[in-house]
């Protein structure tokens, strides 16, 4: 994400990535240490993110927007909003009813929180992401306080009773997102050399403006 930040120029069109990662805690910019409770074996990662403490693992989409806000004439705030607004519009599609929150980004069924942002801007684009609990062993975000929030409670699609699976969660927010930017040239860029892992069926995607 950073070699892809630094090196792009203005024509460079923007990609959004959806992954999953192995197991892994992250602190934000000015994350708290306070708020990881019982990390035991997994990993503990400092990132230049925005925000607190969150977890990613197996069973959670996890989408990377690379995408110049610059160009598009919109700052953080729109960009934020934008972002949560695509979650919400997703989660409709599975009868969901979901919406965001003034006061903690990220998007909330309920009092529970089903999807976290964390995000980076710099000289005008932006990287890190979302992520959307699909499903996932709800007991390891009793290893933290979820975005720096104590005893914040988190859902899932599978909680939910309506997890349709790795490849249409993608394609759902990947639909979304597009929607919400107003990309209108989409092509599927393929796997990195890098990936040794089980892809899913929908690739990563690459957007044009």
């Amino acid at each position: 994400m950073k070699a892809f930040t630094d090196q792009r120029d203005r024509n460079t069109p923007d990609e959004l990535w959806f992954l999953e990662h192995p197991d892994v805690f992250t602190l934000g910019q000015a994350g708290k240490p306070e708020h990881v409770l019982n990390p035991g074996s997994i990993p503990l990662l400092q990132t230049d993110r925005g925000g607190q403490v969150t977890w990613h693992g197996p069973g959670q989409t996890v989408g990377y927007l690379l995408f110049d806000i610059a160009r598009m004439g919109i700052g953080a705030r729109e960009l934020v909003t934008r972002i949560e607004q695509a979650i919400v519009s997703y989660l409709a599609t599975l009868d969901i009813e979901a919406a965001p929150r003034a006061d903690a980004p990220g998007v909330y069924v309920g009092a529970a929180k089903i999807a976290s942002l964390g995000l980076r801007i710099r000289h005008g684009r932006s990287y890190h992401g979302l992520s959307l609990n699909r499903d996932v062993d709800m007991g390891v975000f009793q290893r933290i306080n979820p975005c720096g929030h104590i005893g914040q409670p988190m859902t899932s699609l599978a909680v939910l009773g309506a997890d349709p699976g790795r490849p249409a969660v993608e394609a759902g927010l990947q639909q979304a997102l597009c929607e919400r930017f107003a990309f209108d040239n989409v092509t599927a860029a393929g796997l990195p050399d890098w990936y040794t892992g089980t892809p899913a069926n929908i690739p990563q995607e690459t957007s044009a403006p």
